[in-house]
């Protein structure tokens, strides 16, 4: 029965390949969202703060 896994290191083209996927590739990152929403909570709750 036949491999049917390329190995990666079997020749160039399938390395590059290979190394080219990998972090870079995952999802952007959540974190400027997480910081805007804790500016803006705290923003609306310095605004209430003012006028109450």
């Amino acid at each position: 029965m036949p491999d049917n896994q390329v190995d990666p290191s079997g020749n160039t083209e399938a390395f590059r390949a290979f190394s080219r996927t990998g972090p870079d590739d995952a999802a952007p990152s959540k974190m400027p969202y997480l910081v805007g929403g804790a500016v803006a909570v705290l923003l609306i709750a310095l605004l209430a703060w003012l006028v109450l």
